[in-house]
Parts: C-alpha cells; sequence; structure tokens
C-alpha cells in the first residue's frame, strides 16, 4: 500500500546546513520536513570546532584572498542572531568564548606571517599587552605578539539544540535503508519513497535541498546528478581532558612555510565538568598519514613546546579522523564562499565552513524567491506531518565525538 503525501520542501540532513534552512524556510512560511538518518549534528557540524571567524587564517599571507573577503562580516552577523535580531533567533544557544586570539611564537616566520595577517585585516586585529591577556596565558613568559581577533566560538550542541527544538514536530529520523529517491531522466526527483513497517509513504515536494554534508555524494548517486560533484578532505584531530583549570581559545602560528595555523586551539565543557581541548590546524591536515598513537605523540610534544606550564602527565588524549565535504573544484582547491546549485527541482548546497551558514542560508531564501516557490494557502501540511510522526521518531541531537572516546 502506498500512500501520498505532499509538502513545499524536504530537506536532506540535520546538520548545522539543514537545521538553519529549515528555520530561514519557516520564517517564509514554507512548509518544510527535514529528514536525518542518524542523529542531528553527528557529521561535521559537532565535529567542528565552533569558531565564528572572520578570515584572519585566510589572510597570513598578507593578501586578502577571496576567502576572507567573503568571511569577514560573518562575526558581525552572527552577533546579531545571537542578540535575538539576525536572520535567526540564537539567544539560546551558548558562546564558550566572546573573542578568540592569534598567537606567533617568535619565531621569524610566525612573527611575519602575524604580522602580514595583522596589517591585511586591520581595524580587525588587535596586538594585546600581558595584563590583558586571557587567563590561560596570564603571568607566562611568552615570546612573540598575541592579538585578540573579532573571531568568537559557540558551543555547538548547544547552537544545534537552539536550530532544532522550535521545528522538532517536523525533524524526522529516517534510517537510508528505507529511504529512496525516485528520479526521472532530466535529474528532477519525482517523489522520495519512504518505506515503513505499513506500506510505502510517496512523498512529493516542490524542491528538494540536498544538505546532508559528506551525505550529499549518495544523495547525488541516486539521483544520477554527475556535476557538480563531491570532494572530502580529511583531518586527523586531537582531543585531552586535561585538569588544568582555564579553557584555551588560540592560534599558535609556528614557522612553517604553510599558511594554516601550527595549531588551532579549543576548550568544549564535558559531562564531568571539566574542560576539552580539542586540536585542528596544520597537525591534524598533516596528520591523515599518522597512526592515532603517532598523532598524539606529536600533539603532546608540540603542546609541551608551547605551554611548558602545563601538567600533561594526567591528561587523556584521543583522535578521531573527519572528512569535510564540499563541491569538487578544479585543483582540488577550497571553496571560497557557501555552495548552492540549482538544478531542475534540486538545490545542492554545502556551507563549505560553519561560520559561512548564514550566507547560505541567504542564498537558498533568495534562489527560491526567484524560482517562485511561495507558500499556499489551504495547506494540508497538518496531516503530512501527522502521518510522517505515525511512522517516524523525531531526530535525536548526538553527542560529541570525544564523550565517548575520553570516558
Amino acid at each position: 500500500m502506498t500512500q501520498e503525501l505532499h509538502t513545499d520542501i524536504v530537506i536532506f540532513g540535520g546538520g548545522i546546513a539543514g537545521l538553519w534552512l529549515l528555520n530561514r524556510l519557516r520564517q517564509q512560511g514554507l512548509e518544510t520536513v527535514l529528514l536525518e538518518t542518524d542523529a542531528l549534528g553527528g557529521g561535521q557540524t559537532l565535529a567542528s570546532q565552533g569558531i565564528i571567524h572572520g578570515g584572519l587564517k585566510y589572510a597570513l599571507s598578507g593578501v586578502l584572498s577571496p576567502a576572507s573577503s567573503a568571511i569577514a562580516a560573518m562575526p558581525d552577523r552572527w552577533r546579531q542572531c545571537l542578540a535575538g535580531e539576525g536572520d535567526i533567533d540564537l539567544r539560546q544557544t551558548k558562546v564558550l568564548a566572546p573573542h578568540y586570539f592569534m598567537w606567533s611564537s617568535g619565531g621569524y616566520r610566525s612573527r611575519l606571517k602575524t604580522f602580514l595577517g595583522s596589517k591585511a585585516l586591520r581595524g580587525r586585529i588587535d596586538a594585546l599587552s600581558a595584563s590583558s591577556y586571557p587567563e590561560f596565558l596570564r603571568g607566562q613568559s611568552l615570546s612573540g605578539t598575541l592579538y585578540k581577533l573579532t573571531d568568537f566560538v559557540v558551543d555547538t550542541p548547544s547552537l544545534v539544540s537552539n536550530l532544532s527544538s522550535p521545528h522538532a514536530d517536523r525533524i524526522f529520523h529516517v534510517p537510508k535503508e528505507q529511504m529512496r529517491l525516485v528520479c526521472n531522466n532530466k535529474g528532477a526527483i519525482a517523489q522520495l519513497a519512504l518505506n515503513t513497517s505499513r506500506g510505502t509513504i510517496a512523498l512529493s515536494a516542490k524542491r528538494y535541498i540536498l544538505a546532508a554534508g559528506e551525505g550529499n555524494g549518495a544523495l547525488l548517486s541516486q539521483i544520477g546528478i554527475e556535476q557538480p560533484s563531491m570532494q572530502v578532505r580529511p583531518l586527523h584531530m586531537l582531543a585531552l581532558r586535561s585538569d588544568h583549570p582555564h579553557p584555551v581559545f588560540l592560534h599558535c602560528i609556528g614557522d612553517s612555510f604553510g599558511m594554516t595555523p601550527r595549531m588551532t586551539i579549543t576548550s568544549h565543557p564535558s559531562q564531568d565538568g571539566g574542560w576539552i581541548w580539542y586540536i585542528g590546524g596544520e597537525i591534524a591536515e598533516s596528520g591523515v598519514d599518522r597512526s592515532a598513537e603517532q598523532q598524539i605523540a606529536l600533539g603532546r610534544q608540540q603542546l609541551q613546546e608551547v605551554f611548558p606550564w602545563v601538567d600533561y602527565d594526567r591528561a587523556q588524549w584521543t583522535s578521531f579522523f573527519i572528512n569535510r565535504a564540499e563541491p569538487k573544484l578544479a585543483n582540488l582547491q577550497r571553496p571560497d564562499t557557501a555552495y548552492l546549485h540549482a538544478t531542475e527541482n534540486v538545490l545542492l548546497t554545502w556551507p563549505t565552513k560553519l561560520t559561512l551558514t548564514p550566507e547560505l542560508g541567504q542564498s537558498v531564501v533568495n534562489t527560491l524567491q526567484q524560482q517562485s516557490i511561495a507558500a499556499e494557502s489551504g495547506s494540508n501540511e497538518g496531516s503530512t506531518l501527522a502521518q510522517l510522526r505515525k511512522q517516524f521518531a523525531t531526530a535525536s541531537i548526538a553527542q560529541p565525538r570525544w564523550e565517548d572516546l575520553l570516558r
């Protein structure tokens, strides 16, 4: 038995992109449902470091690249949302650090990169005196220069909760084996077949939005879209539970020729009340060829070099791999902006970076308006949602990876 249901928009993926779009499209009055195959935020969202950055790490060469220019306005845009005055009301989202910091260790290339970056972004970066250092660095003898950035750090689990809780009645957990796209030979989705114990639900929509991060690859294959395609760039992230009382929010700029910070460190509250240090940057990018033991050993060595006053003997360490999914560009270049591609009745999206999510949201809203996709009177939304709720549970929120690994 097949039951036919209708809605305006179906969103695939319950990470930051899908949840942000759900909120924006509900503001437009569009009937929208979101389908998640696992748990909300369980992919790239909760594996991100939560940094809302303004492009400094892309300007260390002294040149404002397209990436740094595109991102420059993002911290202010997010702050408007956190104050309840922006695109989405994020007043229930916890901010872990109101500012982020960048430290040059004192080597020649390190000092040159931070100097060039500070000049390229003048007006958005301040060098600090020792009396203004954050608590973690206060009283320590540091060589080099410490800068305060406009960047800040959000608690990603609370962000996911803030975005999902107002719309929990239209967010459904649908395992991938119960989902099948029925497509025509033009690359349009004719309907979405959802297999249940009571038969098949044929869900049709005006537009289908692919916002599933790495999961977009399988969806593109089902639809038969070959271009644009997806690429993934792996990272080998480090995490440690430290008994140090102060959190760390810091780019450590090294002396390598590369423009990626040596380490990018954020701190996140753990369930036991302590802090988890979460480490990305160059060590995570180059670490894809190292074993977990090698990555942890190198991470400990580098932390002891830059923060010798911290006791690491009682720290718990772990590492894990994550993939950054994004559109595949020529020569494997990184996208400079949020990505949206419209074809037939499909919108393919990647925010490419957490901080660019508001840009993606506005791009989708603009595209749907240009395509004359609007709310209509006489909606049957209540019936559609009621029938879906009979068959599918609400998707739950994932936990950060380190919670299971550092027990």
